[in-house]
């Protein structure tokens, strides 16, 4: 399975695309396709399985893992407030199903991203839409036979007979004979010796990948101190003539947000900012956007999700009833004590967290409406929390274009009026022993966790990502992974 979501694994394919172009051969093997594998391989001049191999087509399916069994059974009870009948982040807490509202918009997403897949496949392989959803329907990819039969792959073949069949397409007659590079090379290869003209401007790509929390974050996080550094560098640095910010965000931190977004603002002032979306930019994700000079999106990102929530648990029954604590003290003012976690909140507390919930979702609606000259009321309707796949989102002007990074480079180079330029990433990469150190020392304990979870590692995940949740959040309710 490819570790990415289907943006990423669409982004590749299209940069595939492009290099047949070139009139060069691609050729594909697995042993095992899962329907990501697949969607990136159908592409390939020939694609091979192993003949005792498998391959998954069976169409798209969204899941989520309700923990309200589990939090009564502790006596644990999630308080939340939302806006927006969409935003069903805290649903898991708070129910032990999806809400209709919920199974709409999830269910309307992927079947946009199945219809996205099956058009790409059904290009490249010369089958119709219609007929590959009929496969994946009745399950009529069972054997290696099948995906032959069918016409999903060109061959049932051994590696062996793979790297055969590629020594005959270079010309040569024994395998050991082809000249094999690795990706971790191919990325230092260097390019022509031929001297080209002095280049002065600078497009400056921003990468905001992860959930969005306050501080400098992390490789995995989008810290909004350490990207608005970025941001402000590259709008003070006059070599740089445009800005594109890689959104590949479900959201997080509503605080967090809004200090990113005033950057962006900013910087919109001073030169281009372009926003190219990756698999996700909703919720928060959206909130960092919205103020862009021009949006583009991949056309399966997921986005929109314009809605805000908050909780705090209430562990009192836990303590009490099962571990037998109790909790007192005392206090100098009536809400002194607000927020604190050993006791249920009081009607006035909620009364304060809602209109805080409120003023943020607000604030949220008027952003969006100045970024995508609309009028609040008009925000409003689409907003609530529902998620938009790109087309869609496009549709009601949540974005301007459908495209990839590369395809916002070339805009924001055209806003800024240059054609002679290069590009420079942000923010600015660890030394690499210092980079190393940190992934082992990471890495180590991630892997652990990892091996002894299995699959099941995802829910740690969001079980993780919910203990750390601080503030009012901006958030997804999930995460897509095509298998």
């Amino acid at each position: 399975m490819i570790p990415a979501s289907i943006s990423t694994i669409q982004e590749i394919r299209n940069a595939l695309v492009e290099f047949k172009k070139s009139g060069k051969f691609i050729i594909s093997y697995a042993e095992v396709y899962s329907q990501g594998t697949y969607y990136l391989a159908s592409l390939s001049d020939k694609v091979y399985l192993n003949p005792q191999g498998y391959m998954l087509f069976k169409g798209l399916a969204a899941e989520s893992m309700f923990f309200k069994g589990a939090l009564e059974k502790l006596n644990i009870e999630m308080q939340v407030m939302r806006h927006g009948k969409f935003k069903s982040a805290a649903e898991p807490f708070l129910t032990d199903k999806m809400s209709d509202a919920n199974k709409l918009q999830t269910m309307v997403f992927i079947e946009a991203v199945w219809k996205n897949i099956l058009y790409d496949i059904s290009q490249s392989r010369n089958i119709s839409v219609a007929e590959l959803d009929r496969l994946a329907d009745e399950f009529k990819i069972e054997t290696p036979e099948d995906a032959l039969k069918y016409k999903l792959v060109d061959g049932l073949a051994y590696k062996d007979e793979v790297l055969t069949d590629l020594a005959a397409r270079l010309g040569e007659k024994e395998t050991d004979k082809i000249n094999y590079m690795a990706m971790g090379k191919y990325t230092k290869v260097t390019g022509s010796k031929v001297k080209t003209p002095s280049v002065k401007d600078r497009i400056a790509v921003i990468y905001a990948s992860g959930a969005i929390q306050s501080g400098d974050g992390d490789d995995k996080t989008i810290g909004s101190e350490k990207i608005s550094k970025a941001i402000r560098k590259a709008r003070l640095d006059k070599k740089i003539k445009a800005i594109v910010l890689r959104v590949n965000s479900p959201g997080g931190s509503a605080l967090a947000s809004d200090v990113i977004w005033h950057e962006v603002v900013l910087a919109k002032a001073a030169k281009p900012v372009v926003v190219s979306m990756g698999d996700y930019a909703a919720s928060g994700g959206y909130y960092i956007s919205c103020g862009a000079t021009k949006i583009f999106a991949e056309p399966n990102t997921l986005t929109g999700s314009i809605g805000v929530f908050g909780m705090i648990p209430n562990f009192q029954g836990l303590l009490n009833k099962k571990l037998g604590i109790t909790v007192d003290g005392v206090k100098t003012d009536n809400y002194a004590d607000i927020g604190m976690v050993t006791r249920p909140m009081t009607p006035g507390e909620k009364g304060i967290m809602e209109r805080e919930i409120d003023n943020i979702y607000n604030v949220f609606l008027k952003h969006v409406a100045e970024g995508r000259n609309m009028s609040v009321q008009k925000v409003d309707s689409i907003a609530q929390g529902r998620i938009w796949v790109a087309a869609d989102a496009k549709r009601i002007g949540l974005v301007d274009e459908i495209g990839g990074v590369n395809d916002a480079i070339k805009a924001a180079a055209d806003l800024a009026k240059t054609t002679n330029y290069r590009v420079v990433s942000l923010p600015e990469q660890k030394e690499f022993i210092q980079e190393l150190m940190e992934n082992l020392k990471d890495g180590a304990r991630i892997n652990y966790i990892k091996n002894e979870l299995g699959e099941n590692y995802i829910y740690y995940e969001h079980l993780k990502q919910a203990a750390e949740m601080k503030g009012i959040q901006a958030r997804l309710p999930f995460e897509l992974i095509i298998k």
